[in-house]
């Protein structure tokens, strides 16, 4: 398994348009990927799951990946948030 934190940048924070990257992105890989904020951890390849997850700007977020592409897909997750979702 492999876990990095990353900091959600982008002024709204996970909203529908960002959810939708995330899940495309996710989709791409055959790992099983979760976000977590604080206590509650979602699937990264459920948009509602990240929506209702309600992660809004400066805050942190765990990325895991377990499975074969486990560290190209938190790698892969880390740098679309950092980017800021190409806002």
């Amino acid at each position: 398994m492999v876990e990095k934190d990353v900091t959600v940048k982008n002024r709204a924070g996970i909203h529908a348009r960002p959810a939708g990257m995330i899940v495309t992105l996710a989709n791409k890989f055959s790992s099983h990927i979760f976000i977590e904020k604080e206590n509650e951890k979602i699937n990264a390849k459920s948009i509602m799951g990240l929506i209702t997850l309600g992660v809004l700007c400066n805050t942190v977020v765990k990325i895991s990946a377990n499975g074969t592409d486990e560290g190209a897909a938190v790698d892969a997750l880390v740098k679309l948030i950092d980017n800021r979702f190409e806002e």
